[in-house]
């Protein structure tokens, strides 16, 4: 009897775990999320994040912060500024244009908020600096994650991936 039941339910986890294979390969939604449909407006947007990018990597300074003088700090938080300056004038490009669909209409605005907190973060760690303050680089989070995390996601699922926050403050 006990044979009997442990194959009944082992046919029946097995058959369940079936059924949900061909729900989630063949029926489900694939619709991503946060992906919208102006496909021109995310191309024009990762090439304005692109050149951004360039602009940051000019600013690099790879010294160890002991061999960078006395006035290190406030050297870092020039450079995090400048870094930061690029993606200030990066949201701007962006915001000159709004995407065509509805959605892109929606969603855009609320991840140029975020970006704009991340930005908010940045400056806030510069200001430390400036205090003589060596710490970590702390960011907001939203809902349990980094949100340079969100916007990250948010820019991978819209083919956006030049427009992901730069770690160059992460360690």
């Amino acid at each position: 009897m006990k044979r009997i039941l442990g194959r009944t339910t082992l046919a029946v986890v097995f058959g369940l775990l079936a059924v949900m294979w061909v729900y989630a390969l063949f029926f489900a939604s694939k619709e991503v999320a946060n992906e919208i449909a102006d496909q021109d407006w995310t191309k024009r947007a990762n090439l304005i994040c692109q050149d951004a990018a360039v602009e940051r990597i000019a600013l690099a300074d790879f010294r160890p912060l002991n061999e960078a003088g006395t006035d290190a700090l406030n050297e870092r938080a020039r450079l995090v500024d400048l870094a930061t300056d690029t993606l200030d004038h990066m949201l701007v490009q962006l915001e000159q244009t709004a995407p065509t669909d509805a959605k892109g209409q929606a969603l855009i605005p609320l991840w140029i908020t975020d970006y704009r907190s991340y930005i908010d973060d940045r400056r806030a760690y510069t200001y430390e600096l400036r205090l003589g303050t060596n710490v970590p680089f702390g960011e907001s989070i939203v809902m349990g994650i980094p949100l340079s995390e969100k916007i990250a996601t948010f820019a991978a699922d819209n083919a956006m991936t030049s427009c992901k926050p730069p770690m160059d403050l992460s360690i």
